[in-house]
């Protein structure tokens, strides 16, 4: 049988390629630490289970669900962006269920790139940018991340023939993987940018919850004028250790939800109804238990970081998300990666995995308990000894 050509040019999904390097390692008989997939090791909070439970022992939840979402899950939706942000939105014209945030921006390009098209994507950047845009015959433009810069993309680096050409632009702030965040002067920038080049603003706020340091993460929605240019994608996947439930939406220009929800209605049927009732209530109550668990984080962050330094290693320390992000001595990371699996049973991700301008560095994500960090770390400053 001969594959699709898209399926052909795919690359191997790098969270599935550190899967069989574990999977390996535990073969080998390695003690295996993985600090690699940005998985979360705590539970779904109680509260949460339980709303679930009682929705799914509901037979008004076993029939197909609402393309969107259901009218209540938007409602939900909108009133958390509301009191989180204190920006209103229009529950039917302008939110939009999602099958976790992955599934939205997988599909984003479907409704909006032809073939040719441009989006721009930063690199090092959440992979489904660019495997999503390519998938449908858009032509990628990469917008290197780097330190000198903040991990900030550089607008004025980008041609006018390209800018013109784009249809998307990705921004993900609180940032996956380098851990930066962005302030309203750059969320500024980019709206204006998009705005004179007409381009969707495609904003990936899956972190804006992970915290630390009195850092409070903004929405782009916060910049005036913002909401003619961009969206905003949310999940529940980190801030409430929902990942395996697949629930988040999207908010922002009705003319970009409506054609979206005309794609979905084709190809899905919205998230398990008994999810979004799970989902409403994390919303609705779970806020208070956010702050708890960034404080775990943060002292897993600095477990990590203060070992990694002690071990010679300069990691930056990240005001938000659960990853740290570091350069390699050296500069090859995947051999370093590579050497912290084969040697030590500690899995990291390469960030060339990332995309080209994430070579040089490696991420640890701070979803293990502070006894496992401390061992890494202890396995690792032997390697560096």
């Amino acid at each position: 049988m001969k594959l699709a050509k898209r399926i052909a040019q795919l690359p191997a999904y790098l969270f599935a390629d550190l899967d069989k390097k574990k999977q390996a390692a535990i073969a080998r008989g390695m003690d295996v630490i993985s600090l690699s997939i940005g998985d979360p090791d705590l539970p779904t909070p109680e509260l949460i289970v339980r709303a679930a439970e009682k929705a799914v022992a509901d037979p008004a939840n076993h029939s197909y669900p609402a393309y969107a979402g259901s009218k209540a899950f938007r409602e939900a939706c909108a009133k958390w962006m509301e009191r989180r942000f204190g920006h209103r939105f229009d529950a039917d014209k302008e939110v939009l269920g999602l099958i976790g945030s992955k599934e939205g921006i997988a599909h984003l390009p479907l409704a909006l790139v032809d073939p040719g098209d441009v989006v721009l994507c930063p690199q090092p950047g959440y992979p489904v940018y660019a495997i999503a845009t390519r998938l449908v015959g858009g032509e990628v433009f990469e917008m290197p991340l780097l330190a000198k810069n903040g991990f900030l993309p550089d607008l004025d680096a980008i041609p006018t023939e390209v800018a013109d050409k784009a249809k998307l632009l990705w921004i993900n702030y609180p940032n996956n993987p380098t851990g930066a965040v962005a302030g309203l002067d750059f969320f500024e920038r980019v709206v204006d940018f998009c705005r004179a080049h007409d381009i969707v603003l495609c904003s990936d706020n899956a972190y804006s919850e992970m915290c630390f340091d009195d850092y409070r993460a903004p929405s782009v929605f916060d910049v005036p004028g913002a909401r003619e240019v961009a969206i905003e994608f949310h999940s529940m996947s980190k801030t409430y250790n929902m990942t395996g439930w697949r629930v988040g939406f999207l908010a922002g220009r009705a003319d970009v939800v409506e054609p979206f929800r005309d794609l979905k209605s084709n190809l899905d049927s919205g998230p398990f109804s008994a999810v979004q009732v799970a989902a409403m209530e994390a919303m609705a109550r779970g806020e208070a238990l956010v702050p708890d668990l960034c404080e775990i984080y943060k002292g897993r962050r600095d477990v990590l970081v203060a070992g990694l330094r002690r071990a010679g290693f300069e990691p930056f320390v990240p005001q938000a998300t659960f990853y740290v992000w570091m350069p390699v001595p050296g500069g090859d990371d995947q051999a370093f990666a590579g050497r912290l699996v084969d040697e030590l049973g500690v899995i990291v991700t390469p960030g060339s995995g990332f995309g080209s301008a994430g070579a040089g560095y490696v991420r640890f994500s701070l979803t293990v308990d502070e006894a496992r960090l401390e061992e890494a770390v202890k396995r690792i400053e032997s390697l560096s000894a």
